[in-house]
């Protein structure tokens, strides 16, 4: 459980993340917004845009990774904490063990296709080198808001 210090600074965080969503949310992609921390510094903030790009790895989380790894010149992100509105889907969650995130933090869960805790626990494998951190649940009702908007609004 995070202190009551660092649960103010992962809503923080977590507010850009949910703007970023709500621009995704504007140009009609999944409303899933991230943002890439290291100490203090933002090093990404991102939305999906795989409809947009017709990319099927457009998630907000690859897309961030990608902007952190690059403006830091480096492709392991020791240190850096990922802010992401949504659990992170399976391939989602293999590139942050790639990318070597120590700590995620996301909002709500998405029960069909989330491998952190809802379909998979891919982060906390006992046969993985590296293991990821999570905090999860910070803002949650605002990001599932945002999904229900996008999907009421297809149905």
């Amino acid at each position: 459980m995070p202190s009551p210090q660092q649960h103010t600074i992962d809503s923080s965080y977590m507010e850009l993340a949910l703007e970023s969503a709500a621009t995704a949310l504007h140009f009609g992609e999944v409303p899933i917004g991230a943002v890439i921390v290291l100490g203090e510094n933002i090093l990404a903030t991102t939305h999906n845009d795989t409809r947009t790009r017709y990319d099927p790895t457009g998630h907000a989380e690859i897309s961030a990774l990608r902007q952190a790894a690059q403006s830091i010149a480096a492709s392991r992100l020791d240190g850096a904490t990922l802010y992401v509105t949504v659990e992170p889907c399976l391939m989602c969650a293999g590139a942050l063990l790639q990318a070597r995130i120590d700590r995620l933090v996301f909002g709500a869960r998405e029960t069909r296709t989330g491998g952190v805790v809802s379909i998979a626990d891919t982060l906390m494998n006992p046969a993985n080198t590296h293991h990821v951190s999570v905090t999860e649940g910070v803002l949650a009702d605002r990001a599932a808001e945002l999904m229900w908007r996008f999907f009421s609004d297809r149905r």
